[in-house]
């Protein structure tokens, strides 16, 4: 194994000469020559007639280590190995084409090669190891180490891009559709696989014979240039992936996409175009609301990464702005997924996990504003994260003196089909789930429609709460907030007495 990755490695060690791009040319020529002669036909003299061309291109190529009598020594042999398979062409006269072929090139191309071992192991190695370089030394035409860090560049914006465009299409059935029409399947069906893989075979397999390297000898023209051995992948093992450079791209994609879906919200959420067919606002809303803040929140953790203190990016006058125009980018996909999530809730009603996503989509347009005024203001990370905790305590703190359960039983009851005549039917498991503190809310639904099939059991459930508030009374468990509650309960026994459960 050992040998044959150092062999491998010996043929692959780069080469830089003028010609390559002509021999590239040349070979892409001979594979699209084997469509013409052998895809879906019987070969016979298409074969004699497809060797003869590629020593034809080989001799231009190579000419300039070939003498007089090497060629034409080379030349009997390969005669001698087409007369068989222009007689008839049969498994043994195509292994003597091959063979006469590849002695013919060695002869002629390597003259350092003269004992049989030695011509062995050249022959070996052009067999078994050479239709293994053309794709390594083709990309070297094109400046591999360039090559290389153009992918590297590239592919961690493309690699979020992907994820940025997967978020959008699980947040809007509008991009879902249009993602959709890149379906593989229609592709493929315009591409031939096999046709594909004859051409990748025969480029292989007809390189070897063009771009001449024998391992122990010199190359096969004169114009090779020598020198040391560099490690062709290398650059991909060193390359920073977020330098200058690879944020600069990435901003400049990400904000495109961005765009993309915040003009969508701008002319569905915001304009109230009409939406395309088989898709309710309702159902539009209620895909991007979470979506929508993970995207927001894998943008804030490239911002931090990519513009952390000291690095490339943070010194560049250029990326600078685009990171400005992202977050706020970014900042309004939070306030389109906020006008989402309200679009929601004023069908289907308020939940404690509606209310959470609400201030969670709050906090997160806090943070992306934060991360603004950490980079303007040159400060540090350790600084932001202060400033989250902060911000997250203020809120955790007010939400802690907020009383949720009565403002969302109000919320629902005023809503509903009970309480203003349209919409959805109050909730009455989720209502009488909240406890005592939606008691108001249920004695208002109780006055509001005395004559629905279920007030019996909301007032059943009405009478459970009302021993509860009067145990919550108690001084061991008493509490400002059952207390004001009390109070409410006595001024609305007073003004609307309840009506007797019917």
């Amino acid at each position: 194994m050992t040998s044959l990755a150092s062999t491998i490695a010996a043929d692959l060690q780069p080469i830089r000469h003028s010609s390559i791009p002509a021999k590239v040319g040349s070979v892409l020529a001979l594979a699209a020559l084997s469509d013409f002669l052998f895809y879906g036909q019987r070969i016979g003299l298409s074969l004699t007639l497809f060797a003869i061309a590629i020593a034809c291109v080989s001799a231009l190529f190579n000419h300039a280590a070939v003498d007089f009598r090497r060629a034409a020594a080379s030349a009997a042999v390969l005669g001698a190995g087409l007369a068989p398979a222009v007689e008839e062409l049969n498994p043994l006269s195509f292994l003597i084409l091959v063979a006469a072929l590849a002695v013919a090139l060695l002869i002629a191309t390597n003259p350092d090669t003269t004992g049989l071992a030695d011509r062995g192991r050249a022959l070996r190695n052009l067999v078994l190891f050479g239709p293994l370089r053309f794709f390594p030394e083709a990309l070297q035409v094109f400046n591999l180490s360039a090559f290389t860090r153009g992918i590297a560049l590239w592919l961690l914006p493309a690699a979020l891009g992907t994820v940025f465009v997967a978020l959008f299409a699980a947040a809007n059935p509008v991009i879902e559709q249009c993602v959709s029409l890149l379906n593989p399947k229609l592709i493929l069906e315009y591409v031939s696989i096999p046709r594909v893989l004859f051409w990748v075979m025969m480029l292989a397999l007809v390189w070897p014979f063009i771009h001449v390297r024998w391992r122990r000898g010199t190359s096969a023209t004169a114009a090779v240039v020598e020198g040391p051995e560099p490690e062709p992948f290398a650059p991909l093992l060193f390359v920073e992936f977020l330098d200058a450079s690879t944020v600069l791209r990435s901003l400049i994609l990400f904000n495109l996409l961005f765009a993309a879906q915040s003009i969508l919200d701008g002319l569905y959420l915001w304009g109230h175009v009409a939406l395309p067919a088989n898709m309710t606002y309702a159902a539009y809303a209620h895909r991007g609301a979470y979506p929508l803040i993970a995207t927001a929140l894998l943008a804030a953790a490239f911002v931090l990464v990519a513009m952390r203190p000291g690095g490339p990016a943070g010194k560049s006058r250029v990326i600078r702005p685009l990171v400005y125009l992202w977050v706020g980018q970014n900042v309004l996909l939070v306030a389109s997924s906020i006008l989402r999530l309200d679009l929601y809730v004023d069908i289907y009603m308020l939940t404690y996990w509606r209310i959470a996503a609400f201030i969670w989509m709050g906090l997160v347009a806090l943070g992306l504003i934060l991360i603004v005024a950490r980079i303007a203001l040159d400060r540090s990370n350790r600084w932001l994260v202060g400033a989250n905790l902060i911000a997250l305590t203020i809120v955790l703190y007010g939400c802690s003196l907020v009383n949720f359960d009565a403002f969302v039983a109000d919320y629902n009851v005023a809503h509903s089909r009970e309480g203003s005549g349209k919409g959805l039917s109050i909730d009455i498991n989720y209502l009488t789930q909240l406890g005592p503190q939606a008691l108001p809310a249920i004695e208002q639904v109780i006055s509001l429609r005395p004559d629905m099939v279920y007030i019996v059991g909301l007032a059943e459930a009405r009478d459970r709460l009302v021993e509860t508030q009067r145990l919550d009374m108690a001084w061991r468990a008493w509490g400002f907030r059952s207390w004001r509650l009390q109070r409410r309960l006595d001024a609305q026994s007073t003004s609307q007495p309840s009506q007797p459960a019917g």
